[in-house]
């Protein structure tokens, strides 16, 4: 007798048949391949359907099983899984093992094989992902320290020396500036592409961000550094073709020894970002070797560096919010709330451009201090507008690449808020476009777990970035501020129309608004109201302004 019936609960009932048969029955019907052998001879003494059937997995577990054996531990892999890849296949096995005694009573082990090549491949990407600059393709900041971490303990256990080459592309700007960013973002792409193929260094170059590049020189590459150096420099003799002329870029360069100029991986990138720095100073277009001489010259930059610290150990007290109005120029045109901005003014080193000290503030990770202090004055100042009579009245706060990379940067925030007291919803934080499009998955569920807290969200430099248009649907967004270098030639310029108009319709068709930044004349301002756009920030209406400026002014 076979199948009796089936239960309420989906239970099989079988009726006069054998325990090894119900086994059998049940075994053959999962998805991963299982064999048992006699563990003192190796005989198969059972083999489920799949792994009868599927000649990769028959093979894969057949092969550890055999290699178990043979090696004579057993023991020793029971309860670790074994990943295997099979090469006629390209499948990814998951090999388990269990020892066990069979129903005849002969000791036995027990293999499973499950294909896990999906899993492997989805591990694959976020791999690739969290480690590689979406833009170029090239290693990021992140992989760069972990392979320089290494590179310097080898250094140390060997006795041999490494270099690192901080490279800094001269004037990328006036290409951003003149060309747009589109062609500054093909130029980088196309810069990436010839350093990785300079014999030595094609898997040890990285973006660390903008025109900034790192390569390290490890082994016996180190020997033709000075080769190396001169093969990335002829990249540049040439020119590069864009938007149909010929353009010249340079670069400057700073080199670090480790572990003799340094050795660890914070200090080795200082001193070969000092020797970048020397060489800008010298006239840029040339290589600077690190030494202490040339290491001089940087009191500023190190002075710059001191004072932050103690600046963010006194409770960030030197840091002073100002606030730059947001005007809502659909019908009459009223104060909609601010963006509120950072500004150090040192009681050491005086007033200290934002330019200056935050990207430095980002490298030495005190941008979260910083940042927070920030978040939590614009929130107190927000909340107090809102009860002076301007209930409607928004702060925007921009949030850096280091801040949202904090595993707690969503509690930080809930933490304010719910300390200061501000309506969630007049509270607007602003990310990257450039930082959202490297990391859109974790970008995506950080904003939406922002979002969840009442808290609007705006994507900030929009038209930066490297085919915008193809992300800004996926993410959770209530704002999109159109980066200034648009409007400097609304008007004047084909594409900046177009773009802003295509930018304002696309915004409206998904529901999100559209804030235009860098507005500074009448002409632009009457372009922008005639295409319906609600929000305008700019000199025309007013620069950043003091707290007392701005109350006095708006409130």
């Amino acid at each position: 007798m076979g199948l009796q019936g089936i239960t309420d609960s989906g239970t099989i009932i079988y009726k006069g048949k054998s325990s090894y048969e119900v086994v059998q029955k049940i075994l053959d019907n999962i998805d991963s391949g299982i064999v048992v052998c006699d563990t003192d001879s190796g005989e198969v003494l059972f083999e489920n359907r799949i792994a009868a059937r599927v000649p990769e997995i028959h093979r894969t577990i057949m092969d550890c099983i055999h290699n178990a054996l043979e090696s004579g531990d057993v023991q020793g892999r029971i309860g670790t899984p074994m990943e295997r890849y099979n090469t006629e296949s390209g499948l990814w096995f998951e090999v388990k093992f269990t020892q066990l005694v069979w129903i005849s009573g002969i000791n036995a082990i027990a293999a499973s094989a499950a294909d896990i090549t999906q899993k492997k491949k989805n591990q694959q990407k976020i791999e690739y992902q969290a480690h590689n600059d979406f833009l170029t393709g090239l290693y990021n900041r992140m992989k760069c320290e972990v392979d320089l971490r290494k590179a310097i303990k080898d250094s140390v256990q060997n006795g041999n020396k490494g270099a690192v080459l901080f490279i800094d592309l001269d004037d990328f700007k006036h290409i951003n500036d003149g060309l747009g960013h589109q062609y500054g973002d093909v130029l980088l792409k196309a810069i990436s592409h010839s350093l990785t193929q300079v014999k030595g260094i094609e898997n040890h170059c990285y973006r660390m961000g903008g025109d900034e590049f790192i390569i390290i020189v490890t082994g016996s590459s180190v020997d033709r550094l000075e080769s190396i150096i001169n093969d990335i420099q002829q990249i540049f003799v040439r020119p590069w073709f864009l938007k149909g002329e010929d353009y010249y870029c340079t670069i400057s360069a700073g080199v670090a020894f480790f572990p003799t100029d340094a050795s660890t991986v914070e200090d080795v990138i200082r001193r070969a970002d000092i020797a970048l720095f020397n060489a800008k100073k010298e006239g840029k277009n040339r290589i600077e070797f690190y030494n202490e001489s040339i290491d001089g010259t940087s009191t500023k930059r190190l002075d710059l560096e001191k004072h932050m610290r103690k600046a963010t150990m006194n409770e960030c007290d030197e840091f002073t919010v100002y606030f730059q109005p947001i005007i809502n120029v659909k019908g009459e045109d009223v104060c909609a709330g601010a963006e509120a901005l950072v500004r150090w003014n040192s009681a050491t080193m005086g007033f200290i451009n934002p330019v200056d000290f935050i990207p430095l503030a980002e490298y030495l990770g005190l941008i979260n201090p910083i940042g927070e202090h920030v978040l939590r004055e614009a929130a107190k100042h927000c909340r107090y507008w809102n009860d002076m009579g301007h209930p409607d009245y928004k702060v925007n706060v921009n949030l850096s690449v280091v801040q949202l990379l904090q595993n707690d940067i969503v509690k930080k925030i809930k933490g304010i808020i719910d300390e200061v007291g501000i309506e969630p919803g007049n509270l607007c934080l602003e990310v990257t476009e450039s930082l959202a499009i490297n990391d859109m998955v974790r970008m995506k569920r950080i904003l939406s777990e922002i979002k969840a807290l009442g808290v609007k969200v705006a994507l900030d430099d929009f038209g930066t970035g490297y085919s915008s248009l193809n992300h800004i649907r996926e993410m959770p967004l209530d704002i999109i501020k159109i980066d200034k270098c648009f409007i400097e030639h609304l008007g004047e310029d084909d594409f900046s129309d177009a773009f802003v108009k295509m930018v304002t319709e696309l915004a409206n068709t998904i529901g999100v608004h559209v804030c235009v930044e860098g507005v500074e004349t009448d002409r632009q301002y009457a372009i922008i109201k005639k295409m319906g756009i609600y929000y305008i920030q700019g000199y025309f209406f007013d620069k950043p302004m003091c707290i007392e400026s701005f109350e006095e002014k708006y409130i």
